[in-house]
C-alpha cells in the first residue's frame, strides 16, 4: 500500500512548483490590482486546459503590501481557487523574497519525504514600486539559490517600478522585464505556456521558453 501524504498518493506526477510573488501595495490600487486578479484567473484556466500541466504545476501566492501574506499555499491547479487580492500598504519586498525562499525549501522537503520528483522551481515576482525594506540579504540568498540551480527567478516591473533595483535583485542572465501597460493577460498566458512546456519535459531538462511579447527586457 502506498505510504505518503494523500495528495501524492492520489497524484504521484512530477511537480512543477511556481511561487507568484505579488506586489499588493497601495500603488496597485484600481486598474493594476484588477488586471492582476484577472491575470491569475487566466493562468489557472490556461494550465487547467492541459491535462499533464494540471497534474504537475503547483502554485503558491505570496502577496506583499500591508503585510507579507501567504495568499495561497502550494496546490495543484485543479485544486487552486484564485484569491481576490486587494491593494494596501507599502512594499516589503525583501521580507517577501525571504518568505518565498523559506516556503519553497519547505515544499521541496515535502516532495523529498514523499518520493516526488520536481522540476526546478520558479519564483515569479511582479511589482510596480520600490522596496520599502532592506532587500540586500534576501537578494543575496536569491542569487545564491539561482547560482546553485535551486530555482529560476523572474521579475516583472509594472509602470512605476524601480527597474534599477530589480536589475540588482535579478540574476544577470535574466534581467527584469517591464510590462507593456497593464497587459497581465498576455503575461499570464506566457507563464501558463511556459509551465506546460516544463511539465511535458524531463526533470533537469533545459526547456526553450516562448518569446516574451508582453514586455520589454530592461538591461
Amino acid at each position: 500500500m502506498p505510504v505518503g501524504l494523500p495528495e501524492f498518493v492520489d497524484n504521484p506526477e512530477n511537480r512543477c512548483p511556481v511561487i507568484l510573488l505579488l506586489d499588493t501595495s497601495r500603488s496597485m490600487t484600481g486598474a493594476p490590482i484588477q488586471e492582476l486578479n484577472r491575470g491569475i484567473e487566466i493562468f489557472k484556466n490556461e494550465v487547467l486546459a492541459d491535462t499533464q500541466a494540471s497534474l504537475s504545476v503547483e502554485v503558491a501566492i505570496v502577496a506583499f503590501g500591508k503585510t507579507v501574506n501567504l495568499a495561497q499555499d502550494f496546490v495543484t491547479i485543479d485544486e487552486f481557487t484564485p484569491p481576490v487580492l486587494k491593494a494596501d500598504g507599502l512594499t516589503p519586498m525583501g521580507e517577501a523574497i525571504s518568505y518565498a525562499l523559506d516556503l519553497l525549501e519547505k515544499r521541496k522537503n515535502t516532495y523529498r519525504a514523499n518520493g516526488i520528483q520536481y522540476y526546478r522551481p520558479w519564483v515569479f515576482m511582479i511589482t510596480d514600486g520600490a522596496p520599502t525594506d532592506n532587500w540586500d540579504e534576501a537578494s543575496q540568498r536569491l542569487l545564491a539559490a539561482e547560482t546553485e540551480n535551486k530555482l529560476l527567478f523572474f521579475s516583472v516591473g509594472v509602470e512605476g517600478a524601480d527597474m534599477d533595483t530589480l536589475r540588482h535583485i535579478s540574476p544577470p542572465s535574466r534581467p527584469p522585464v517591464l510590462l507593456n501597460g497593464l497587459d497581465f493577460r498576455s503575461l499570464f498566458v506566457w507563464l501558463s505556456s511556459s509551465m506546460k512546456r516544463v511539465s511535458q519535459g524531463k526533470v533537469g531538462e533545459v526547456i526553450v521558453l516562448p518569446p516574451v511579447g508582453w514586455g520589454q527586457i530592461s538591461t
